[in-house]
């Protein structure tokens, strides 16, 4: 099963037995998923309408994956086009050294020792047709195994051995690079699913153990050691080291983690040892549920497909009649060569043949969804990939989006002595705060590289709702609100529009001033300005925060307008506008909050879903990390892969039609017929898609 039209036959066929509700199918995963009343239809009963088909069966345990194919060049096809090529050989080295060497002559049979040799090679070659094209005659189906025994069989009733042996070697040959088309498309979604170790060290009784990774359980412990790979998403209890988390988030650059962070399965551990809770089983990771969700995307069918699939069921028994009509009328009522008209009808019968034109999107399709997943990008299906390229306006949420979605220090406004000096003795006291302000203060100090503090902290003590106190090297300090220096005045308007202000005393002496705010979130100007080059007309930033606060990360982002205090139905209403100005729109919001606003939009993008099943379920796209500069990339992406999908379905077409015109004009020959409409047409369109993959990131 290697193209759709093999699996709408498989589907019509078992939808219309009794019992069975519904089958859905996967042409690269090469699975069927059958569902039926068990009262009424067997497992067995399913095996032999498929085996009736020409097609082999074999049961799979629901929720796994299918066992592995043999690989397409060692197959048993492969073996018979390997066969029928080497017969052709001999046949064709046979014929030049001895041309006139008869074995018979009856009538216009002129048969030599050469012809044997095709003559065998069309009949082993033609085998990987046979079965399936008997079995389609007897439900008057035209498909491609029909289609291929008619040429075959009939190119050896008038004679035509090399050609008819040409027929079988060739077209044997384009059904290998289909399935090849096939097993590429599929081996880049296993490569995801190679990147998770198949074993991991956990600890036991106070060992450490080698076990199977699809053994762990959560609360297992694991070690994850320098350049190993995390078995399962879990957090670390032990240890601080630079993870590699670009196989799942596409992150560029290792990532710090320490105590309490979270570890994703098929993340590489670089530099210190790690020892990690585990969360999740491996079957239940957020790579195992990305590489589920992108067989599950390539599996659903775009519009482009439709189209290719609807065209197909017209057109294949539209030339089919015309080859009829070419090799009967000519003989018939223009005395023209029987034999010649004929091998023209058998042409166009080739010509016919739907496969090369049906393959041409899901191969762009799947190339497409995967080199997205490979960048940190997941996308759920082909249609969102095809609508992502027309999208003319982008909406952000802000919290969590277009901002980090926590304070961070934005000034420090001293009044006696260095900033650095008053930052680090704000981080001696802080540092034993849990308070969102005093973390804030903390990170600008450790994103500043400050060294260890030289301040002995004692007498430490939280004033509840307003601040901390405490002696640094025997030095009162005082640390909080501005309420708590009531003879200090603190920055004009700087407690309005989200901002907050933290005042630092020192021996009763007001030093500093800290002011703190949600901060854009790094690469969310360079990521709108991208988008703006790439010709997206308006980006709008709808939040329920206030006014000041969301004009403020509106503007430092560089979005065109900004709407505020927005409650949920709000964001609803203009996205329903923005829709009807711009057509199409999507919107890039946390997958959580957003979740009716992403549901609205034409397209809904979640942002840092590797750790949230909610983001995972409710977005279109989902970006697995926080880095908004994926956003320009997945829109060269899908313009890219909407341009691929063009140019393979009009080549087809194209090459298709003007091989059918020549046809009956005596200029296209039953070899060209299959090594330029359907041999050439399938590896041009599988090269064609396989440039998806070098979309720069």
């Amino acid at each position: 099963m290697d193209c759709s039209s093999c699996l709408a036959k498989i589907e019509r066929r078992l939808t219309g037995i009794g019992g069975v509700r519904e089958v859905r199918g996967n042409v690269i995963a090469r699975q069927l998923t059958v569902t039926v009343d068990e009262t009424r239809v067997t497992e067995t009963v399913i095996r032999e309408e498929i085996g009736r088909l020409g097609y082999l069966a074999q049961p799979v345990e629901l929720g796994r994956r299918a066992p592995a194919a043999p690989e397409t060049w060692r197959s048993v096809q492969a073996r018979r086009a390997y066969a029928a090529a080497a017969l052709a050989l001999i046949g064709a080295i046979t014929w030049l050294g001895f041309p006139d060497t008869l074995l018979l002559s009856v009538s216009t049979y002129v048969v030599t020792v050469a012809d044997i040799w095709f003559v065998l090679s069309a009949l082993v070659g033609g085998w990987n047709f046979f079965p399936k094209g008997l079995a389609s005659a007897r439900r008057l189906s035209l498909d491609m195994n029909f289609l291929m025994t008619i040429a075959i069989i009939g190119a050896l009733i008038l004679g035509e051995f090399f050609e008819a042996a040409s027929i079988a070697v060739l077209f044997s040959l384009a059904e290998l690079l289909e399935a090849y088309s096939v097993d590429r498309a599929r081996a880049s979604i296993e490569s995801l699913m190679e990147l998770a170790p198949q074993s991991a060290i956990v600890v036991r009784n106070g060992h450490e153990v080698t076990v199977p990774a699809s053994a762990l359980v959560a609360g297992d412990e694991i070690v994850i050691r320098p350049g190993d790979r995390v078995a399962a998403d879990g957090t670390v209890v032990q240890g601080a080291s630079a993870v590699d988390q670009s196989p799942i988030t596409g992150e560029s650059m290792p990532v710090e983690k320490a105590r309490g962070d979270t570890v994703f399965s098929g993340t590489i551990n670089r530099e210190g040892h790690l020892r990690v809770r585990v969360d999740r089983r491996a079957d239940d990771s957020a790579l195992a549920k990305i590489v589920r969700l992108v067989e599950e995307a390539q599996g659903a069918k775009t519009q482009s497909e439709r189209f290719v699939e609807k065209f197909a069921r017209y057109y294949t028994p539209a030339i089919a009649a015309v080859a009829v009509v070419i090799a009967v009328v000519p003989p018939l009522l223009f005395e023209g060569s029987t034999s010649t008209w004929v091998t023209r009808g058998l042409t166009l019968l080739v010509i016919a043949c739907p496969c090369a034109l049906v393959i041409s999107t899901p191969v762009a399709v799947v190339s497409g969804i995967t080199a997205a997943a490979r960048h940190g990008v997941l996308i759920k299906g082909g249609t969102y990939l095809e609508a992502l390229g027309a999208v003319r306006a982008f909406a952000f949420d802000k919290t969590g989006t277009l901002s980090v979605g926590h304070p961070a220090v934005r000034s420090i406004s001293t009044i006696v002595g260095a900033e650095d000096d008053a930052l680090e003795r704000a981080v001696a006291i802080e540092r034993l705060s849990e308070h969102p302000l005093a973390r804030a203060i903390v990170e600008e100090a450790n994103h500043r590289g400050m060294p260890s503090s030289r301040f002995e902290v004692t007498a430490f003590q939280s004033i509840p709702g307003k601040g901390a106190r405490a002696k640094l090297n025997g030095e009162e300090h005082l640390i909080g609100r501005p309420s708590l220096f009531p003879s200090a005045e603190a920055p004009a308007g700087m407690e309005n529009g989200g901002h907050s202000v933290v005042g630092l005393a020192r021996s009763g002496t007001l030093i500093a001033w800290i002011t703190l705010a949600d901060a854009p979130r790094e690469g969310a100007a360079r990521a709108i300005a991208e988008l703006r080059r790439l010709g997206i007309e308006r980006t709008f930033l709808l939040t329920g925060d206030n006014d000041v606060t969301a004009k403020s990360i509106g503007a430092a982002v560089g979005v065109d307008e900004v709407r505020a205090e927005m409650l949920p139905e709000d964001k609803l209403a203009a996205l329903t506008e923005l829709k009807a100005r711009y057509g199409a729109v999507a919107m890039v919001g946390d997958g959580v909050n957003d979740g009716p606003a992403l549901a609205a939009a034409t397209i809904g993008i979640a942002m840092g879903a590797a750790g949230s099943d909610t983001a995972l379920e409710t977005a279109d796209v989902a970006l697995m990390g926080d880095d908004l500069e994926r956003l320009p990339y997945v829109v060269r992406l899908s313009r890219r892969a909407r341009s691929v999908i063009r140019e393979n379905i009009a080549a087809a077409i194209a090459i298709k039609a003007i091989l059918a015109i020549g046809v009956p004009l005596g200029y296209v020959s039953l070899i060209a017929a299959v090594l330029i409409g359907d041999m050439g047409v399938s590896l041009a369109v599988t090269l064609n898609a396989l440039r998806l993959g070098r979309v720069r990131g």
